[in-house]
C-alpha cells in the first residue's frame, strides 16, 4: 500500500522527535502492508515551518538510515500545508512543492474549526496555476461536518478530498466516523491516507481502513481508491465520480 501523508520526519513537526521514533514507525508500516510513504510534516499552520528544501534533507536523511538499516520503506517528499494568504507566492519561491514532489497534487490543510473566508478563492487560484489542490481530512472540519454542502461545491469545481484512516475506522469517534463514510458514499473523498504521527494513538490504521470501506462500499470502492494514491503519485488524473450533496437534515439527524 501506499500511504500519501504521514508524519514520519524526526524533528519536523508534532510527529516522532528523534530517529528512532521514525525508524519504529517505518517498521510498523511495514506490517501494515505499507511500502511507500510521502511524508507531510506541517508547514505555515501557524507553529511549524517545513519548506521544500528542509523537507528534501530530511526526507535524504530517513531513507538514507532506513536503508542503512535494512527497512524497506520508502519515504517521499509533500508538505501538509496550512491554506494562507502567501500561499501562491511560496509556491513561486519554491518553498512549497506538490506531493511527492514531481506531482502537481497539493496537500492543504484547512483550520480545525472554520472555512477561511479567502479559502474558495484561493483554491480556485490554485487550479489556475496549475495545481490540483487536495483538502486533507475535511471530515475533522467542524464548518464542513455542519455544512457539508461546503464540500460538495467545492468537489464539483475540481477540488479533491482525503480522509484520514483512523476516521474511517472509528479511532476519532462515531460522529467523525459517520461523516467520513458519508463523504465516501457521496464520492466526496477520493484518498484515504493515515495521517499517522507516531506508533500508539496516532497510529496508521490503514489496513484497517480499506478493510471498512471494503465490507461497507464494497472492493470496487477500496480498488478505486488505492489506485488513486497510485496515480497521484505520477501526477496523473485520477478516478472521480460525480459527486452527491449530502443530505445535512440525514447527517445532523445523527448527532
Amino acid at each position: 500500500m501506499i500511504d500519501l501523508h504521514c508524519h514520519i520526519l524526526p524533528g519536523a513537526d508534532d510527529g516522532p522527535k528523534v530517529m528512532e521514533e521514525s525508524i519504529a514507525m517505518a517498521k510498523a508500516a511495514l506490517e501494515q502492508g505499507i511500502h511507500t510513504i510521502v511524508a507531510t510534516p506541517h508547514h505555515q499552520n501557524g507553529r511549524y515551518l517545513n519548506d521544500k528544501e528542509a523537507v528534501l534533507a530530511k526526507v535524504k536523511e530517513l531513507n538514507e538510515v532506513l536503508q542503512e538499516r535494512g527497512v524497506p520503506l520508502q519515504i517521499l517528499s509533500g508538505q501538509e500545508v496550512r491554506i494562507h494568504g502567501e500561499l501562491i507566492k511560496e509556491l513561486r519561491q519554491g518553498k512549497v512543492m506538490g506531493v511527492a514532489e514531481k506531482s502537481n497534487y497539493l496537500f492543504i490543510e484547512l483550520p480545525p474549526d472554520h472555512f477561511p473566508r479567502f479559502a474558495s478563492q484561493m483554491l480556485f487560484d490554485l487550479q489556475l496555476e496549475g495545481y490540483r489542490p487536495v483538502i486533507v481530512h475535511p471530515e475533522r472540519n467542524r464548518e464542513i461536518m455542519e455544512n457539508p454542502l461546503m464540500l460538495y461545491n467545492m468537489v464539483k469545481k475540481g477540488i479533491f478530498t482525503q480522509v484520514t484512516a483512523a476516521s474511517v475506522a472509528g479511532k476519532f469517534g462515531k460522529k467523525i466516523q459517520t461523516f467520513s463514510h458519508q463523504l465516501i458514499d457521496a464520492n466526496l473523498t477520493h484518498f484515504i491516507a493515515s495521517d499517522a504521527h507516531n506508533t500508539t494513538n496516532r497510529g496508521f490504521c490503514l489496513q484497517e481502513a480499506y478493510e471498512v470501506v471494503d465490507r461497507q462500499f464494497g472492493v470496487s470502492t477500496r480498488v478505486m481508491l488505492m489506485e488513486n494514491a497510485e496515480l497521484l503519485l505520477e501526477g496523473l488524473y485520477i478516478n472521480a465520480m460525480e459527486p452527491e450533496a449530502v443530505r445535512k437534515k440525514k447527517f445532523l439527524g445523527l448527532f
